[in-house]
């Protein structure tokens, strides 16, 4: 990557970050906005994880990882602590990988 484009990411990085602080104040955002906000960032999140967990480059992960990731949602929801769900959906995982599940 050209070092200008890395300064260029790098400025628009740090400009979000200080915008935050600096326009706190001096923007008012109705309720409607806000909730529109709130769920807008539940569903990119909720896309990011079914795009992580259900492909493998361009075609389909198999059952084995998305397995992983429903064991940890349960535990998630849960509130089981943080490392356990981590070790369960490895273990989930490698489990069914070593039964032949793909």
């Amino acid at each position: 990557m050209p070092l200008t484009a890395i300064l260029l990411l790098a400025a628009g990085t740090y400009a979000f970050r200080v915008a935050g602080p600096l326009l706190g104040g001096r923007l008012t955002v109705s309720d409607r906005l806000r909730h529109l906000l709130t769920v807008s960032a539940a569903v990119l999140l909720v896309a990011l994880v079914a795009t992580g967990a259900l492909t493998q480059g361009h075609g389909f992960a198999g059952w084995a990882r998305p397995a992983g990731v429903l064991v940890a949602g349960v535990l998630a929801v849960r509130r089981a602590p943080f490392p356990l769900v981590v070790v369960a959906a490895a273990a989930t995982t490698a489990l069914l990988r070593l039964c032949g599940v793909s």
